[in-house]
């Protein structure tokens, strides 16, 4: 029998494989280790792959599209209700296999090595931000031990790290000053390597038309502008802005019955990298448009008025998601409007 269609469960060694036939019989169903995965797909007529969109399905998906196959990826939680009774591998592969055929199943594009290359920066930054942030908050907490009250801010404890290695605290034990110029001095290490990649990202930007043309937009830099870049690789297969800005998890959850309607609280699914960054760029021009109301979207300090704050900051974050749809898919850069340019 010809195999149609196959399912893989991907794993670290074991690979599982759910094989179908053109009228939905079992062909094969095995487990093959990472050095198999390759020579038993080489010997397979073209055929639909499905995989979940986890840890190494975009590089699965690009060795596979090279040997013809066509390969597609799916969201685990659309996956999730084909599963039937047991979690096992075998059952995911064939959970994989049967969700991959369904008309109405929403696929995730490959990614190429360009576009993880750059989101390996943002992956590595974020890591090290926090990082960072975890040792500033480990000196607050043992230098208020002794009294001394730090002000907010990585410059900051940057400062007061430097005068307690000078010996200017001489309320601190010396072997307080001691643990906490080692913690300064890794914030120092981790900085150096923030630099690194924040110098790589804009290396990227300048490189990259649509990073350009995202970085337009009002409270997006270069660093939400090369995630949405390399994030976003087919912007035209989401139907309009809302959708996209509904798959960032910025829409709220609908819980509607019998002609009644109920609008929750925001959905937060999907990229939540994405999300973060678009929320936390809105939260800087919503600072903006309080002191200065003129710099910005005049809708911002109307909206404000009647809105608290963070509502406010999230339906910003949902416009410029839907803005950045459009500039994605249609081109050009941000236009303000007529009110704000003149």
């Amino acid at each position: 029998m010809e195999i149609t269609t196959v399912g893989i469960d991907l794993a670290k060694s074991i690979f599982q494989v759910h094989a179908v036939d053109a009228v939905g019989h079992v062909v094969v169903r095995k487990a093959l280790r990472r050095a198999q995965v390759t020579p038993f797909f080489a010997k397979l007529p073209r055929c639909l792959i499905g995989m979940e969109a986890c840890g190494t399905a975009h590089h699965w998906a690009r060795e596979l599209i090279k040997l013809g196959h066509d390969v597609r990826l799916m969201p685990p939680a659309y996956v999730k209700p084909y599963v039937k009774r047991g979690k096992t591998d075998a059952n995911d592969a064939a959970a994989i296999c049967e969700a991959v055929t369904r008309p109405s199943m929403r696929f995730v594009p490959v990614k190429a090595t360009e576009q993880q290359a750059a989101l390996a920066l943002h992956r590595t930054r974020d890591l090290l931000v926090k990082q960072r942030t975890q040792l500033v908050n480990m000196i607050r907490g043992l230098l208020a031990e002794f009294g001394i009250e730090m002000a907010r801010g990585l410059r900051h404890a940057l400062e007061l790290a430097a005068r307690l290695s000078a010996g200017d605290a001489a309320e601190v034990p010396p072997l307080a000053q001691r643990v906490v110029t080692g913690l300064a001095d890794q914030i120092g290490a981790l900085q150096i390597q923030l630099t690194r990649l924040e110098k790589e990202l804009l290396t990227w930007h300048r490189d990259s038309d649509l990073s350009q043309r995202l970085a337009t937009i009002p409270g997006v830099g270069i660093v939400s502008a090369t995630a949405l870049a390399a994030s976003v690789s087919e912007p035209e297969r989401f139907r309009s802005g809302r959708q996209f800005a509904a798959s960032l998890g910025l829409t709220p959850l609908q819980n509607c019955s019998g002609g009644k309607e109920r609008l929750g609280r925001i959905s937060r699914m999907g990229d939540r990298y994405l999300r973060r960054l678009l929320v936390v760029g809105m939260t800087s021009l919503i600072r903006r448009a309080k002191t200065t109301p003129t710099s910005v979207d005049p809708r911002l300090p109307a909206l404000l008025q009647r809105k608290p704050v963070r509502v406010v900051t999230v339906a910003a974050a949902n416009r410029t998601a839907r803005v950045a749809w459009a500039i994605m898919t249609r081109g050009g850069t941000y236009r303000a409007p007529a009110a704000t340019a003149a």
